[in-house]
């Protein structure tokens, strides 16, 4: 790695001083740490079938105290999440409180789970001294029966999804947009400013109610004290916790202080126990008049009521800070918000330098914001979730054969980057390394933190796997750490000026255990071809790969073993940095590169051993050379082959299986240079498809690669072509001729297919709501840009593709990555009419100021942009913003 260029701007501002100072682990102490959706998660599901949608449905939820969590609109809370601010909110026409977001299960949805509100992240800073976010809350009675009765009865897969905004509830913009904003006078001194407009024709009635509550975790032991709430000094309410020093809440303004008990209502739910009041007795005090609500409790709420004219707004104010802290008025509450809004104008601006497009500006700040707002506090103790707690039933016995119950030592408590906290609020390990590679730009320790956190003892298994995500930690997610960790560095590097080899010798240890457990696990026949699953890749096969094999037999994959080839290369360059101060890692590193060109040579050898190269037995192989492209094989009990032909992502992934050695290698690292020389002369038969050893490129640098210049561009042919994988917004992950010609083969007495489906998917594999069988994914669509750009350093100018294809414009490797990044990014940047494609058209209602509020969803349709799946995975489309920034400071150099 060549000597890193400080990045000291962002960290000289006072923002960036907070997250770079000994007292950063104070200014992280609060955040939106709150999950948007706790019901329906593996942690609260009891059940003894697992289905966790059932087992605790949205109706139980304002009734049923959490075991593992809280959640909340606009949720903020301690890291600890003792305690849990959110907003709570009424219309005078819905049957419930609108105190958390609602949306539909798997089997409601007719493309999956589908969150069915409008809420907008606005902005956020690292350290959360500065949030801001947008909640769009309808006038008339919220349509929780429509939105279930259209999507589940009579919608199939083949419609589109039924959202809030075709309801017509929105119509004559009857609604109100809540903008919720905290700013931090203190580490533990939190402002919230909510700001209610009315955008409908006439006056407008609303109850607005934010809500603290303690996080239940008396319920389930029999000698676990208490918290409490309880009125202090006049608009001021004191909140005490055994273990923490108190806390006041105080309105600034003129408020009711409502209370009750954050326990479950077994009366309501079961028809035992008495009558309450427990967490639902505000909702039915407020929505039905009912309930005689004591005067404390572990849940409170600060009601007000409004009426508000057309186009009016109200301000609100509230402070939650320690007791002992000096009064507030409302014009210091404004300062201390002009001040944190400007520090924060200060810290983007000065990481936007080079971005000098108003638009791509606003685009790489949002979703910086929307990936910092979905932090959340993470709390799954496997073994407890098994085995029961003292004060709750004995848990059926099912349960121990079922979901996670070889993950006992797994008990994770932790603030942790989520996709999204609404629809996917429980990490997965592939996704959060998309997380952190992304906070990296804003935040370097943290990221570091939360790669360093999955490869923790109480989070990896003994068997050296990381855990993919809580509906079955026991599947494989595509082994991309090593990617992550090394970017990680980098870009941490870039902005401080110093490379931490402290961190990536922390986790490069742990992830030979990982490495390990891919090689004894993930290879059934031991020739250094992978069976990783369905690693992450919903509905791209032509059956689900996370089962077995229809008809038996295995599936040897071309995408795991281009991921572990491309591990293998990871581990090696980083062992090659640790190299810099310690020798001895150079024969580690010679270990993966000759574990790599087994891998590659399994590949590009036709997938045989050498005993059946020397009897011409053995598989067809991975790599085809007549369509010049890498397709998954099919291995019958028999010993029969079948190339499964489907042009997907899985044969684009070998592309990202590289790695440039530059010139200087022989002196930086002589071991290791001539172990690499011996084995790239003497054993021609591993190395001759994999390095360009005769024909060094600039600056002398070698190319290790499952690619060679032939391979390269066959596969960039395919890619860049726009009737198969290029599309007007980035790379399909499929390709668009299979709408022409789908693949279909029949096992046994069994068919099946795979055809293009550039938009929500009809598939039921994984839930149906995924779909990587057209649409436009950000994770692949990045780590290809940067396989390309690490070419173009060994190639420079000296390859040219057409891009498009038959355009007739040659394009080098550094302008088609250009290109791709391009694409990607115009997916939120206004179009020539001033649109944004994710939106499929015109904003949901409607209005200039609309096209100002950017969604970042999990997919995008392959032919129009529009965005789909989960509506807030920010978490790895938050890349976008890496895109935007000036690539050499995204790309740092190796």
């Amino acid at each position: 790695m060549s000597a890193p260029r400080p990045g000291a701007p962002i960290l000289e501002t006072v923002e960036g001083q907070r997250i770079r100072d000994a007292d950063a682990t104070e200014w992280r102490r609060w955040g939106p740490y709150l999950s948007e959706r706790q019901w329906g998660t593996v942690r609260e599901d009891y059940s003894a079938d697992g289905d966790a949608w059932s087992a605790f449905p949205h109706d139980h939820a304002r009734s049923r105290a959490y075991r593992w969590g809280e959640d909340g609109i606009a949720g903020f809370c301690d890291e600890e999440q003792t305690w849990c601010l959110s907003l709570g909110l009424w219309n005078g026409a819905d049957p419930i409180l609108k105190e958390r977001l609602f949306g539909l299960t798997n089997a409601e949805g007719n493309h999956g789970e589908d969150a069915k509100e409008l809420w907008w992240h606005l902005d956020a800073v690292p350290s959360h001294a500065w949030q801001r976010m947008l909640y769009r809350y309808p006038q008339r009675a919220f349509p929780y029966a429509d939105l279930v009765e259209e999507n589940a009865r009579r919608r199939g897969t083949d419609a589109p999804e039924y959202k809030v905004e075709d309801t017509g509830i929105l119509s004559d913009d009857r609604f109100f947009d809540i903008e919720i904003a905290y700013a931090k006078a203190g580490p533990d001194d939190v402002l919230m400013r909510v700001t209610v407009l009315n955008r409908g024709p006439q006056t407008a009635r609303i109850h607005v109610l934010p809500q603290l509550v303690a996080r239940n975790t008396w319920s389930w032991t029999e000698d676990h004290d208490k918290p409490m709430i309880a009125p202090d000094r006049p608009g001021t309410v004191l909140a005490r916790h055994p273990r923490k020093p108190p806390l006041r809440l105080e309105a600034l303004q003129d408020v009711r202080w409502l209370f009750c008990e954050n326990e479950t209502n077994k009366h309501r739910l079961y028809g035992i126990g008495p009558e309450g009041p427990f967490k639902d007795a505000i909702n039915d005090h407020v929505v039905a008049g009912m309930a005689e609500l004591p005067g404390s409790g572990t849940k409170c709420a600060a009601l007000s009521e409004h009426d508000i004219e057309a186009g009016g707004c109200v301000t609100l104010r509230y402070r939650l800070c320690p007791a002992s802290a000096e009064n507030m008025d409302d014009a210091a509450f404004d300062r201390v918000l002009r001040d944190r809004a400007g520090e924060a104008d200060a810290f983007y601006d000065a990481l936007q330098q080079g971005i000098d497009d108003p638009d791509e500006r606003l685009v790489h700040r949002r979703a910086l914001a929307g990936l910092l707002w979905s932090k959340q506090v993470y709390r799954y103790d496997v073994k407890r979730w098994l085995d029961g707690d003292p004060a709750g039933p004995v848990p059926p016995s099912e349960r121990r054969r079922g979901r996670n119950a070889d993950w006992t030592h797994l008990d994770n408590a932790e603030v942790i980057l989520m996709p999204d906290t609404w629809e996917y609020p429980w990490y997965a390990s592939w996704d959060l390394a998309f997380h952190a590679m992304a906070a990296a730009s804003v935040d370097p320790a943290f990221a570091k933190d939360q790669l360093l956190l999955l490869t923790r003892e109480w989070y990896m298994h003994p068997s050296g796997q990381l855990p993919a995500y809580e509906w079955s930690f026991s599947d494989a997610n595509p082994p991309i750490h090593a990617f992550a960790a090394l970017r990680v560095y980098r870009a941490d590097a870039a902005l401080t000026g110093r490379a931490d080899r402290a961190f990536l010798e922390r986790v490069f240890h742990k992830l030979i255990a990982n490495f390990t457990w891919w090689v004894n696990r993930k290879d059934a026949s031991g020739r250094n071809l992978f069976q990783g699953g369905f690693l992450g890749l919903d509905n791209i096969g032509v059956f689900d790969r996370s089962a077995p094999v229809p008809g038996g037999g295995t599936l040897e994959q071309a995408d795991a073993t281009a991921w572990m080839a491309m591990y293998a290369l990871n581990m090696m360059r980083m062992a090659l940095e640790l190299a810099e101060e310690n020798p001895a890692y150079e024969d580690i590193a010679s270990k993966f590169f000759e574990h790599f060109l087994s891998i590659a040579s399994a590949m590009t050898h036709l997938g045989k051993s050498e005993a059946e190269k020397d009897t011409g037995e053995g598989g067809d192989g991975l790599w085809d050379e007549e369509d010049g492209f890498f397709y998954d094989v099919l291995v019958l009990p028999d010993g029969s082959t079948t190339t499964l032909r489907v042009r997907s992502l899985v044969g684009l992934i070998p592309l990202c299986a590289v790695e440039v050695l530059d010139g200087d290698l022989a002196q930086r690292h002589p071991a290791f240079a001539r172990r690499l020389d011996w084995m790239l002369r003497r054993r021609p038969d591993l190395t001759e498809q994999v390095s360009r050893y005769a024909e060094p490129g600039r600056n002398d640098r070698l190319l290790l690669s499952l690619l060679r210049r032939h391979r390269m561009t066959a596969v960039l042919a395919r890619m860049l072509d726009e009737t198969e994988f290029l599309s007007p917004f980035g790379i399909r992950s499929l390709s668009k001729a299979h709408g022409r010609a789908p693949f279909a083969i029949s096992i046994g007495d069994r068919s099946f297919s795979v055809d293009y489906e550039p938009g929500p998917s009809q598939s039921g594999l994984f839930g149906g709501n995924s779909n990587w069988r057209g649409p436009i994914w950000m994770p692949l669509n990045f780590m290809l840009i940067d396989a390309l750009r690490e070419f173009e350093r060994f190639y420079g100018t000296d390859i040219q593709v057409e891009c498009p294809m038959k355009s007739g414009q040659p394009v080098g490797l550094g302008g088609i990555a250009d290109e791709l990044s391009r694409r990607l990014c115009a997916l939120f940047l206004k179009d020539a009419e001033g649109r944004r494609p994710f939106n499929g058209g015109p904003a949901p209602t409607g209005g200039a100021e609309e096209e100002e509020l950017i969604q970042f969803n999990e997919f995008f349709h392959g032919e129009t942009g529009r965005g789909l799946g989960a509506s807030h995975q920010t978490g790895w489309t938050a890349l976008v913003a890496l895109l935007i920034q000036p690539p050499r400071s995204v790309f740092a150099p190796r």
